[in-house]
Order: structure tokens, then C-alpha cells, then sequence
């Protein structure tokens, strides 16, 4: 860990897939890895239709965020990667729930492919305290 950044191991969220952490400090922000669905105890996908796999990627992008001493709530952009646009909407339903209020800039972006089969990641970018 240098002065400038701070590596965050979030032990209730999925273990990474490759070489990366699961989010990092620096500069008042926390950048987190992008989530997809896996159960972080059976490192296994949770759910079948894509607002079922989002709600885990958004309940994992909670425990990495509890871990950095933060809250998902305080989200200032997050990124929704879909395999098919048409789940944007049953997607954005789940996704409203974990943004009462005022929610997050926001890119969505459909994709050919996720790691490990998912439907859906997504990462965020979250505003720290002091």
C-alpha cells in the first residue's frame, strides 16, 4: 500500500477472479472492481433472470463498500454491464431500490459477454467521508 492508495479486501463479498482488489482508495473515492453475481460463500452464480443476478452484484457492491468503512447509497457513478439491453428495465427496478432518493450518474452497457456466464456486473464509484 503506498500513501496515495489503499487496497480494500472485503471478506463478505465474492473472491476476486483474477488479479485485481476488490476496491481501492484514493483521493476521498473508492473505485470498486465490478461485481457479478456469485454467492460469496459458494463462489457459484446466484440467480437465473438478470434482476435476480443484479440484486446480488449490487449486494455484493455493499459488503465491498461496508468493508472500506463506506455505503453503496453514497455512489456518485455506477456502471450496469448487460449481456441483453432488454433487461434494462427489470434490471433498473432492482437497481432503484438500492438508490432511494438521490441516485448515482449512471452508464449501462450492453455486452457480448460476462466473466463466468453472468447476465449482469456492476461497479461503482463511491464517495468517502473526510
Amino acid at each position: 500500500m503506498s500513501g496515495r492508495r489503499e487496497i480494500v479486501c472485503a471478506p463478505g463479498a465474492p473472491a476476486a477472479l483474477g488479479p485485481y482488489s476488490h476496491a481501492v482508495k484514493a483521493g476521498g473515492l473508492l473505485f470498486c472492481s465490478g461485481q457479478i453475481p456469485l454467492d460469496p460463500e459458494t463462489m457459484t452464480l446466484s440467480g437465473s433472470t438478470p434482476a435476480e443476478q443484479a440484486r446480488r452484484c449490487l449486494e455484493n457492491l455493499e459488503a465491498v463498500c461496508a468493508a472500506a468503512g463506506a455505503r453503496l447509497a453514497d455512489a456518485v457513478r455506477c456502471t450496469v454491464w448487460l449481456r441483453d439491453m432488454a433487461a434494462f428495465g427489470e434490471v433498473n427496478e432492482v437497481y432503484a431500490g438500492f438508490f432511494t432518493g438521490e441516485p448515482p450518474a449512471r452508464v449501462t452497457i450492453a455486452v457480448a459477454a460476462l466473466p463466468a456466464g453472468a447476465l449482469v456486473e456492476v461497479d461503482a464509484i463511491v464517495a468517502l467521508d473526510g
